[in-house]
Order: C-alpha cells, then structure tokens, then sequence
C-alpha cells in the first residue's frame, strides 16, 4: 500500500508565538508525533506568518498549501483546529477546493462539522462585538470617560455603574466564545465536564476570571454563556 502524502499547514501570529500551543515548534512537533508510525509521508510544510490579528481573510501561503495538495494528491493537515475552524472565509477557501484535511487535536473532524463550528463561532463573535458596543455606548451616554483617565474609570467602577459591570460582562462573554468551541472539541471526544477541566488547566489556558486551575463547574458555566 503506497504512502498516504499530506501537506502541513502552519498559522502563526508574530504577537502571539511566545503564547502556549501556538507557536511554529509547537505546531511542527504535533504534526510529527501524529505521523509517527503510520504510513504516511509529509511532502511539504508551509507557514503562514501573520503580523496581525487572526481576523484577517487574505492567506497566501493557505493558497499555496492547498496547491501543493492538488500538485501531490496530498491530504492537509493541521496542528490544531481550535486556531483555524473559527473562520468561516478558511473553511469556506477548503471547501471550495475540495482537498480533504486532517487536524491533528480534532481528528474526527470533517469538512461538514467544521463548518458549521465556524459558522456558529463567527455569529458568537459578532453578538459579543454587539454588545460591547452598546454597552460603550451606553457608558458615554451617561457622560463617562472611556480610555485614557485611570482616575475617572476607578471612580466609575467604585461607584458601581451598570454600564461597567455590562462591560465586564461582554468581556466574559468574549473570552467563554474563544474557549467554547476547544471545550466542544473535548465534548466530540466524549470527555467529562471533569476531565476537560484538567485539560483545560494541563494546556495552561486561565479561566474565564483568570485562574489557573479549571473546575467541572467552570467548564459548565462556559458552555451555557455561549448558549
């Protein structure tokens, strides 16, 4: 049986490379210890380097890869899905492609599942944008300084206005929308809310608040924020 060829696909952020679990080694030894072992050859590897934030649409070397898939009969694969299934405009450039991928961290994922993930992650993020900004907008409507006045905003939070504590909350909500879909990830694999807690603090990711250390609790009260 000839050898099944893959194609790697690395996404790397210059901000974030220092961050645990993003950065090109991290990625590079994923891929390694999945092909170990098995009948499989890496023809190529390709990194895409981004000066700024994930948002942006345009992936050049996304292109290339998906080429070199063409080129080789190739499979994609990927270090880690949770880094790529929340935009829509990749998933979207895969599918219409049509070259078949493997994630390393998610590997009962398929073309079908992921989109969807991408589509629900992508309408999350666009609720939480919404609500920040009416609540911003609600914090200048009562005449309070956004930004820029330490003073002023201590004061606002010491005298416990609404508008910040919807601030705090939307801020909640961002960071349970970024955490939500690696947590569903886990749930794919049929983890308990327990072991995914100490997944969750073993990969080092804080909790909602901060903390280092994940609880059963936690992981629930993330899921139903996002719901």
């Amino acid at each position: 049986m000839p050898d099944r060829k893959l194609v790697a696909y690395y996404r790397v952020s210059t901000a974030r490379q220092g961050a645990s679990g993003l950065g090109l080694e991290a990625q590079q030894a994923a891929v390694r210890q999945h092909l170990n072992g098995g009948s499989w050859r890496l023809v190529a590897e390709v990194v895409e380097v981004e000066v700024e934030s994930g948002k942006r649409n345009d992936r050049p070397k996304l292109a290339e890869a998906l080429r070199l898939c063409r080129m080789h009969g190739a499979t994609l694969i990927i270090a880690k899905l949770d880094r790529l299934a929340r935009n829509v405009a990749f998933i979207s450039t895969l599918m219409e492609a049509g070259t078949d991928f493997v994630a390393v961290d998610f590997p009962q994922a398929n073309r079908l599942t992921v989109h969807i993930l991408a589509a629900v992650a992508e309408h999350e993020a666009a609720m939480i944008s919404a609500r920040t900004k009416a609540a911003l907008q609600a914090a200048k409507v009562r005449g309070r300084r956004l930004g820029g006045d330490r003073g002023n905003f201590a004061a606002v939070r010491a005298a416990g206005n609404p508008a910040s504590a919807v601030v705090r909350g939307a801020r909640a909500d961002k960071r349970a929308a970024d955490l939500a879909p690696t947590i569903r990830e886990m749930q794919a694999t049929s983890l308990s809310l327990r072991r995914i807690a100490a997944e969750l603090t073993a990969r080092g990711y804080p909790t909602v608040r901060g903390g280092e250390r994940w609880s059963a609790v936690q992981v629930k009260r993330v899921l139903e924020r996002v719901a």
